[in-house]
């Protein structure tokens, strides 16, 4: 694999400034661009070590803190593993930080970190990939539909609430979406039932929107995190190559 740098970086919003961590390969570039959006647990080191592999394949990784309003990274204590008795102490602590990431505030961040990204050195310019995990997948795509001139393909893997009745969930903006898209589904997923996953398909259909959208058999939510008691090596694996399947396809 290629040797990657990994550094902090803070990227100036509207309302502040968002702690962040890019990874490039290990040399003069330009790269491809990548958003990153985390998980609700935040920007961490496994977070980290996700970006680092995804520029060792040739890419550009920004990963910023979403809730950088409260804070910087990390936001709360984060146990070294996640296994399923903590989870309900720390979603009791996260679950206002994400209910405070309005749409609106979440797409200004979003159009400072595409900002940043082009005029990043390290990237070549042109349109983006954005990959999110849990409620990063309604970010990625939000992102792809707010800003379709900037985003080239988008991803999502074990996605929360991506097609909700609420008046803003986010496949209402399918027919925005430029983009090629491919969502990577946990099929024993309380955040994304059935027929969200069929409400999300048939929004995206009917926009004509190219995509893929697999629902991955066994799955937890989370199956990609690997400092979680969710984790499946096996999926994950599967994961990673649905996601450099599509990057290298559209970036």
């Amino acid at each position: 694999m290629t040797a990657v740098r990994g550094i902090p970086v803070d990227i100036p919003t509207q309302d502040g400034s968002a702690d962040a961590y890019l990874a490039h390969p290990d040399g003069t570039g330009p790269f491809p661009a990548v958003l990153l959006y985390m998980d609700a647990f935040g920007l961490r080191p496994h977070l980290k070590e996700m970006a680092d592999r995804l520029a060792s394949a040739g890419y550009t990784v920004l990963v910023p803190n979403v809730f950088y309003r409260h804070g910087r990274a990390p936001v709360i204590d984060l146990p070294d593993f996640v296994d399923p008795a903590a989870r309900p102490e720390l979603f009791q602590q996260i679950g206002p930080i994400i209910q405070s990431l309005t749409p609106e505030a979440a797409m200004r961040d979003a159009n400072a970190y595409l900002h940043w990204l082009a005029e990043c050195p390290m990237t070549r310019g042109g349109p983006v990939g954005v990959t999110g995990y849990c409620m990063g997948a309604g970010l990625a795509l939000r992102t792809a539909g707010s800003y379709p001139d900037r985003v080239a393909a988008a991803a999502g893997f074990h996605g929360a609430n991506l097609a909700s009745t609420a008046p803003d969930s986010p496949h209402l903006l399918a027919d925005r979406i430029t983009a090629e898209l491919y969502f990577g589904h946990a099929d024993q997923d309380r955040a994304l039932p059935p027929e969200q996953i069929e409400r999300l398909n048939k929004a995206l259909a009917e926009a004509g929107v190219r995509h893929r959208c697999e629902v991955y058999a066994g799955a937890h939510h989370g199956f990609t995190q690997a400092d979680t008691a969710a984790y499946d090596q096996e999926t994950a694996e599967r994961h990673w190559a649905a996601l450099l399947d599509l990057l290298s396809r559209t970036l």
